[in-house]
Formats: C-alpha cells, sequence, structure tokens
C-alpha cells in the first residue's frame, strides 16, 4: 500500500496506483549502476562538469553523459549552464538527506555484506 502523500499526487495527475510502482522502479533502479552512485557521491562535494566528472572516474564521457541524464530524469541531479558547458549538482533538498539516511542504513544494517564478500 503506497503511502497518501505520493498516491494523492499520482491520483490527482490521472496516475494509478500500479503506475506509481512503474515509477519507484525507475527511480530505486537508477541506484543500481556503479557509475550513477559515484558520480552522486562526487557531486554530493559539489558541481561539477561533464568534464570534470568523465577526468575524476576515468569513464567514456557517452556513459557519463547517459548516467546524468537519468539521475536528471529522476531528480537526483540539478543541472545548468555555464557558458557552453553543463555543471551539474545534487539535489540538496531531497537526494542529499536520503543519500545521507543509506550510509547511515549501511552503516548499521548491512556492513555484514562487505564481510561476506571477502
Amino acid at each position: 500500500m503506497l503511502d497518501r502523500y505520493i498516491l494523492h499526487h499520482a491520483n490527482k495527475e490521472g496516475f494509478k496506483e500500479g503506475e506509481v510502482y512503474e515509477a519507484y522502479k525507475i527511480f530505486f533502479g537508477t541506484l543500481v549502476s556503479e557509475s550513477r552512485l559515484k558520480i552522486i557521491n562526487l557531486l554530493r562535494k559539489g558541481e561539477l562538469s561533464v568534464t570534470e566528472i568523465v577526468e575524476i572516474l576515468k569513464l567514456p564521457q557517452p556513459t557519463i553523459s547517459h548516467d546524468l541524464a537519468r539521475l536528471k530524469k529522476c531528480g537526483f541531479v540539478k543541472v545548468k549552464t555555464v557558458k557552453n558547458f553543463r555543471h551539474y549538482s545534487l539535489n540538496e533538498k531531497t537526494i542529499e538527506p536520503l543519500m545521507s539516511l543509506i550510509d547511515h542504513h549501511m552503516a548499521e544494517y548491512c556492513i555484514h555484506i562487505l564481510h561476506e564478500m571477502k
């Protein structure tokens, strides 16, 4: 059963509960990619351009651009254009607190996974 808040907003826009679950899958699926998680964590330290992200992560520019498009689609990042460059920043209102919560959850409840991987 969905939370009343999301259900109210979805219904107001003409969407049914099942469609909301599809959006949930896309949102949480965004976190499945290691490169997207690395981008999120980089942006937690501050705004970066695509070029800077490519240089730091040593990944192909098309991969970074694809990942940033997905992150933008799901509201993880914001983008602004400065001269001819796009600069990305983390959505500080919702995603920064979410990532902090995930970090604390991982430290408290998932550290055993690292031990199991050894």
